[in-house]
């Protein structure tokens, strides 16, 4: 991997999406902006179909039209293996031939599409193609489209684009449909030189054995896209062995996006039955599986309202469901889909990179579904590092984000530890902003977190320029979690001033109640004698309100305390500025 493939989407694979982006121009008046996708998104589909066929349509026609002769009724792998692809047509048109006969292009177009073996024509289906080739049709401009994905801009064949470059062209497109909706692109792709990340630090410091012993490998992502985490992954490890089995396991719930991934799947070679469409908390179509690596950037911020009842009634499951630890607050999810992937990794060796904000580090109170889904993690010591990611790294958010690694096969050294990574500072800027991705991790950038990640140590990381920083710090997985006690202190009678006893006991004053978070490694008693006692001698624990939580206070870990300017420098500072102020004005005036 290195920066020509990432660069790869500000030179020619984006100029050729914003080529066939074009196209559009056909469509103004008939669709709004934010619609433009409904056409041209199906179009490079069954394009890059039509162009992967190509070289071997008039046989697979020869060759149904034996069978035929033959009598033969089942022929589907006579056909597959005829067009060398686990997809075919039948029809006799092609994209140039539909331009013979204008008056008749909306029929044979239907034809030519139902004609598609059943996998495509499914794909076809979940676009919602049919309402917009009839729409195209009722305004005379379906010809006019046809014609212009016959041109060379819109060529789509595997022999001149890989699928990374036709990932890339369908991510660009989806990022323009998304902008001109002012839609969350974010939530169909991620960008390349975060995914690549990913994967580094999924391969971790076991390059070496993978290579000695290859790669057979189940990877699974749980909200995919347009499934380009899994085709990066794949990618990284072909890499360290060009004979790796990989298979690749995906869901989504976006119908469209959905159907890029099992389109993409298809032209690969994949089983695109291993694809599939759905709500992945309340609706999961891979129930019981498990896999050997997990990557994926799950939505954040959004509630899980429509999952509501399938995921608390799986929740009821205790451990023979996915969410036994604890749900998150209903305003967002991200927590599910990390218990998700746990649930999911083989036992003993299965490792995750998925993406989290920053309030699945810290929000809720101890006992709260969330800090109870981090204490899953942490006392089941399968958190093995997190890493924050600079700001304005994803096209549709500037927030903080972090790569949480989560592993069922810590190495010795890192039993009972976390590994913290502060990469906010280990950026390039980009050109060109795309959307709100302004930087990049570029190949100096990974190289040098990867590097902080392999060491495990508390280390502080710059490149040779000083311009990359990232900083490492390993913490038991104790320092994570606390006590939350409940103070009580008595309640006094208004007559008497002396403390109120109920069946010889004294009764607390629920207004004097008071909590303090006591970290777990400290001593209860003792910090009881240092912090509270000399102040209210009277207090006691309610040892039966005392909860444990756990929270991983990132931002505290690396915060750097920068003194203020002194007040005699700002003094001075403004007297300068008017005097400038005053000089100005007496310019003006003369």
């Amino acid at each position: 991997m290195n920066n020509n493939i990432q660069q790869q989407t500000t030179i020619n694979i984006q100029e050729k999406a914003n080529l066939i982006w074009a196209i559009a121009d056909k469509l103004v008046g008939i669709y709004k902006p934010h619609e433009y996708g409904n056409v041209i998104l199906p179009m490079c589909v069954i394009k890059r179909f039509e162009d992967t066929l190509a070289p071997t349509k008039q046989a697979v026609l020869d060759t149904n039209a034996k069978l035929d002769k033959d009598g033969i009724v089942v022929k589907k792998g006579f056909l597959e293996t005829a067009a060398g692809q686990q997809f075919y047509n039948l029809s006799p048109f092609t994209f140039q031939s539909l331009l013979n006969d204008p008056e008749n292009i909306k029929e044979n177009f239907e034809s030519y599409l139902n004609h598609f073996s059943e996998n495509v024509i499914d794909i076809i289906h979940r676009m919602d193609f049919d309402r917009e080739l009839q729409k195209m049709a009722d305004n005379n401009v379906l010809y006019l489209v046809i014609k212009e994905f016959c041109t060379a801009k819109a060529y789509l064949g595997t022999d001149v684009l890989t699928s990374v470059d036709m990932g890339y062209i369908f991510e660009e497109l989806v990022r323009k449909f998304s902008e001109s909706y002012d839609e969350q692109a974010g939530a169909h792709f991620t960008a390349r030189d975060i995914i690549y990340l990913m994967a580094e630090l999924l391969v971790g410091n076991d390059e070496q054995k993978l290579e000695r012993e290859g790669i057979t490998a189940s990877i699974y992502d749980m909200a995919m896209g347009t499934s380009q985490m899994l085709g990066c992954l794949t990618e990284r490890f072909l890499k360290i062995d060009p004979e790796a089995e990989i298979t690749s396991y995906g869901q989504e719930l976006n119908n469209q996006t959905f159907a890029i991934a099992k389109a993409d799947t298809l032209i690969k070679g994949g089983n695109a039955d291993n694809m599939r469409q759905g709500d992945t908390l309340g609706d999961d179509k891979f129930s019981g599986y498990k896999f050997d690596y997990i990557i994926s950037n799950p939505p954040f911020g959004i509630e899980w309202k429509t999952s509501k009842k399938a995921v608390e009634d799986e929740y009821t499951l205790g451990e023979a469901g996915r969410f036994a630890p604890g749900l998150p607050a209903i305003g967002d999810g991200q927590m599910l889909f990390l218990l998700n992937g746990i649930a999911k990794l083989k036992e003993d060796e299965g490792r995750m990179a998925i993406i989290q904000n920053g309030s699945s580090l810290f929000k809720g109170d101890a006992g709260s579904g969330e800090s109870e889904i981090r204490g899953y993690l942490l006392e089941n010591d399968w958190l093995e590092a997190i890493v924050q990611l600079p700001n304005d790294l994803f096209y549709n958010t500037g927030i903080a984000t972090y790569i949480w690694i989560v592993t069922k096969n810590k190495s010795e050294e890192r039993q009972g530890k976390v590994q913290l990574i502060d990469a906010s500072q280990c950026y390039d800027k980009r050109r060109k902003s795309l959307g709100n991705k302004r930087v990049e991790i570029s190949d100096r950038c990974r190289e040098l977190i990867t590097e902080a990640y392999k060491d495990f140590t508390d280390w502080s990381y710059q490149s040779e320029d000083g311009a990359l920083k990232v900083e490492s710090k390993v913490l038991d997985n104790d320092y994570f979690k606390y006590s939350k006690l409940t103070i009580e202190r008595p309640l006094v009678d208004k007559e008497t001033g002396e403390p109120v006893l109920k069946k010889g006991k004294v009764q607390p004053d629920p207004k004097k109640r008071d909590t303090e978070i006591v970290p777990w490694i400290e001593d209860i008693e003792e910090y009881m004698q240092k912090n509270v006692i000399p102040y209210t001698p009277d207090a006691w624990i309610d040892e039966k309100k005392t909860k444990v939580g756990y929270e991983i206070p990132f931002t505290r870990e690396f915060y750097k305390y920068v003194a203020p300017r002194k007040s005699e420098d700002i003094f001075a500072r403004l007297k300068e500025l008017e005097k400038q102020e005053a000089e100005l004005i007496n310019k003006i005036l003369g």
